[in-house]
Formats: C-alpha cells, structure tokens, sequence
C-alpha cells in the first residue's frame, strides 16, 4: 500500500497510555489491598519468570519523572487507569482508601493538568479487588452494583478535573482470558464454554449502569465524555476468494469486537451470529437453552446507546478460516468457528500474537464506522514490543507507528472515519502481564535491573513526538515542513530502508527481519530454508 501525505484535523488528540497494574508498583502501600493480578503473579508458574507487579517501574513514587516522560513527547493526553482496591481495599465504598488511594490519583491529575495534558481515565484495567474475586467476581452479578458504586466515588471526587472516562478497559480479554482460557487473572478455565459469556454479560451491565450514573447525575455539571474501549485484531480471509473464509473472517469479528459493540453501539442485544452460534451448538449438546445468557427487554434499553465514543485497542491481524469442532466440545473457541493464521511476510514483534499488519487497521477502523453508524473513535492503544538485547534505535518501533498511524489517517482522510484521537501504547517499558518483563513496548526504555528503574527515551519516542508536532505527515513536495526538526540518528536512512524494503517485497522483508533477529525462531528456521535453497 502507497504511503499517504497529509494531515489529521486540527483538534486531533495525540496521547501515550499505560494501565495501574503494570507500571504503578506499591502493590501493598500506603493501606492498598490486593488485586486479582497480586494474587495471580505471586502464583509460581503464571508469569514468565515468575516476574509479578510489586515494583513494577514504581510509578507510585515516581509522578514526577513520568510527568517528565509526557512533556519531553508533547503529547496532549495520558490515558492511565485507577487501580480499584488502591481505593477500596475490599472493593466495597465502605472502605475507602483516602491516603494511599485517592490522594496519589488526585496529586497524579493536578501534575498532568499543571503541564496541560488532558487526563484520560480509566476505572478498570483488569485488576479487579480480590477480595470481590473471593465471591465470584465478574461471574457474580452483584459486582455490577460494586462498579457503580466504585465509580460513583470517583465521579464525585476527581470528576472536576477528570473530563475523560474509560469504564472497561477490553472486557474481552477479562472474559476470555481470565475466565476461559486462564492464561489472565483470575486464572478461571475450568467452564470455558459458560464462564466468559457470564462475565461479558456482567462486564456489559457494569458498564451500562456507570455510564448512566455518570450521564443523569453528572454529565450536567461535569461536561465530560464516558465511553468503553473495545480491543479486537482484524480478520481477513485466508482466501479472500473463498465464501467459507469469508464468512469466518465475519464470525470472527462479531464473536471479537461485536461480541461488546454490537450490545453497545447497535441495539442492546448479542450479534445475531453469536445468538445463532452458541444457540446451535448448545441445543446439539443436549443443554435445554443457549450458553450465552440472554439480556431481558428492559436490559437491552439500558445497554443500548450507553457511549460517547468508540475507544479501540488494535494491534494486529490475522487471517481467517473455517474450524470444525466436535459436536460435545463447548468452550468460546468452538463455538466461534474460526481458525488463524498470519502470512510468513509479515514482519514479528517480540510477542508471539503480533504480527505488522498495517492495512488491517485502516480496515477495522472502517468497518466499525459502517458496523456502527460512524460513530466519533479514539484509539486508545497500539504499539509494537520487542524483546532481548536492548536497543536504543527501536527502527522497527518506528515503522510500526508510521505504517500503522498512516493507514489511519488513510481511513480519516479517504474513508471519512471520525477518528478523534490516538494513543501510543506504551508510556514505558513496564509488566506484559503474563510475558512479565520480556516483552516491551514502551517508548521509553525503563532499566530494570537498576534499583532506581532509570527512563531513558527510546528513538521511537523521539519519532512520536514529530509525527504529533506535525499532526500526521506534511507532504514533503510542499517544501521543508518547521514540524520536522531533526530525525533522530540514524532513524530517517532507517525509514528510507524500510520504505524501500516495503516496495522490495515479502522476500526482503523475511531477510530484513531474518538479519535484524525480529522473526521467532521457527520461522528463523523457515526463512533459513528460504534461502539456502534460492542461494
């Protein structure tokens, strides 16, 4: 695909995200009680390493220098998340936690709003109180009601400063994740073809009732935006060529993005294709109703509509074909269908589900403008990690962020998507979940074998940082643009390799990424094979 000069609108929102589990530390501090991902690290096994977030990059006691990082990039919002049991040890609001957790919060937002960046916060990044998870958690309904009330606190007491609130951070990856496959807190995977569709069920109710308490009782003085943020890869047809690989790439979007959009954005309801899916396959084992909980009347038109924007998480595609399962097998995976794979020229990240896949993102961008009725989109994360030997001259970090935010602005400038906003994942280097430390995707680099985890700037940042002062890519042919300054070394014969590189083709890509190391080792091998036979 051409690479395209131009603009985003003038009031595009450029920002840099992180989430309070991974980079914030302290996790006993200061009265905190523990969350479902204490807990779950401190579990030998779960995590790479047996790597956990008790220190984390310490941002608990360092606003100051994260602060700084934000300033240096220019960014105009930092999109970070509250941790829940910071604020409520049990998770209930007959507990609150005014020292430890309100206060860091509260100083946190007045340092980004004394430096004029817009804070943009989110309630719940997955690190859910333990003390709720000893119940039930997101399987138990009363959590519903525990949400709202943890919101409420938060709305009357930051709701002032705060204009900009992210209920759910990927409700998928809680329900699918946590609760399916338990490769995520809690670690539940024992009923994966009931578990996660309860917990969306209550995910979708917790966020309903947040967005109406926030939209009756504080929207009129407070004047703020509340939405969801969804996260989804893009499914492409293996065979674009063949019915039965399009209808899964189909499947898998709406079991994916549509499985909370649709309820959301459409008419309060699942998908037909999920209804039918699991409808189907329940029936065939035997159950007397679907799988997936049904919403009543009166629950529809409380989810329905309940958003001011679309925020989006997107980092990668993949390629879609048909699945068959056994008829008795009941988990999400067989009731959605659908098998992946990516194409061997697609450039690796350093983890193993994110593959460089640009034009996949323009086109998620426009199917949920025509999915949704156009509705206003921030992109709350994209990024790409790395891992092993540290470098400071991340090019292939800055290739990602100049294919991917191009395709986007293809999709503003020749798809008429209403994107409002970007946001780089992520501010630092910090906890990849599971992957523990290895897999990074900060902008800036944080060195963790230092007891006082010193930041220092990746190139990317710097890179970031111009394509924001320049509000997308001003046509060169239009003469030296001020917003350019100077390209960080070594990054613009970097970038010009790799727009080469692009047009060269899928050849040079798997020799361009062979030589730098960035392919996993099986596909080492393959691009190995590769060329000794064309040698």
């Amino acid at each position: 695909d051409m690479y395209f000069y131009g603009t985003f609108p003038e009031d595009f929102t450029w920002g840099v995200s992180s989430s309070a589990y991974q980079i914030e530390g302290g996790w006993d501090a200061d009265g905190k009680g523990p969350s479902i991902w204490d807990t779950f690290t401190h579990v030998p096994g779960n995590v790479n390493n047996n790597e956990n977030g008790d220190i984390a990059c310490d941002s608990y006691n360092k606003v100051e220098e994260d602060i700084y990082m934000l300033r240096a990039l220019g960014v105009k919002n930092y999109r970070f998340s509250l941790s829940w049991p910071r604020i409520f040890p049990t998770g209930r609001n007959n507990s609150i936690n005014s020292h430890g957790g309100l206060n860091y919060y509260e100083r946190l937002i007045d340092a980004l709003l004394a430096a004029n960046i817009v804070p943009q916060v989110t309630l719940y990044h997955w690190d859910l109180p333990q003390a709720l998870q000893d119940v039930g958690g997101w399987e138990n309904d009363t959590v519903v009601q525990r949400f709202k009330e943890y919101a409420e606190v938060l709305f009357q007491r930051l709701g002032d400063k705060v204009k900009f609130w992210i209920t759910l951070n990927e409700p998928y990856n809680t329900a699918y994740l946590g609760y399916g496959t338990g490769t995520a807190a809690p670690g539940i995977s024992f009923r994966p073809g009931h578990a996660p569709y309860v917990v969306g069920h209550n995910l979708l109710k917790a966020h309903a009732e947040a967005w109406h308490l926030y939209n009756e009782t504080f929207r009129a003085r407070q004047g703020g935006l509340i939405s969801i943020t969804i996260n989804s890869d893009w499914g492409e047809p293996r065979n674009p060529h063949s019915q039965e690989d399009v209808e899964a790439a189909r499947r898998l979007m709406q079991f994916f993005l549509g499985w909370f959009a649709h309820p959301i954005f459409k008419n309060g309801d699942y998908n037909e294709v999920m209804k039918r899916r699991i409808r189907e396959r329940s029936l065939a084992q035997g159950l007397s109703k679907s799988r997936l909980p049904e919403f009543t009347e009166s629950e529809k038109q409380r989810i329905k509509g309940t958003y001011d924007f679309f925020g989006l998480n997107h980092y990668t595609t993949v390629l879609t074909y048909n699945q068959n399962y056994p008829k008795g097998v009941m988990s999400y995976d067989s009731d959605r269908g659908v098998a992946t794979v990516t194409d061997r020229s697609w450039l690796s990240s350093g983890s193993l589900w994110l593959k460089v896949a640009p034009f996949g993102f323009r086109k998620i961008l426009r199917w949920i403008k025509e999915e949704y009725n156009n509705p206003p989109i921030y992109v709350t994360e994209n990024g790409v990690s790395e891992r092993g030997a540290f470098e400071f001259n991340d090019t292939w970090r800055m290739h990602y962020y100049r294919t991917y935010i191009n395709e986007a602005l293809k999709a503003v400038v020749l798809d008429g998507v209403d994107l409002r906003g970007y946001t780089a994942w992520s501010l630092m280097d910090n906890l990849e979940w599971a992957a523990g430390y290895e897999e990074k995707f900060g902008l800036y680099h944080v060195n963790f074998s230092d007891p006082a985890l010193p930041r220092r700037p990746k190139a990317s940042a710097k890179y970031y940082s111009q394509i924001i002062n320049c509000n997308g890519f001003p046509d060169p042919a239009t003469g030296p643009h001020p917003c350019l300054g100077e390209e960080p070394e070594g990054a613009e014969i970097a970038l010009y390799v790799l727009f080469a590189l692009s047009i060269v083709g899928a050849l040079s890509l798997a020799l361009f990424a062979y030589k730098y190391g960035k392919l996993s080792k099986r596909s080492h091998k393959q691009s190995h094979m590769e060329l000794s036979s064309k040698l």
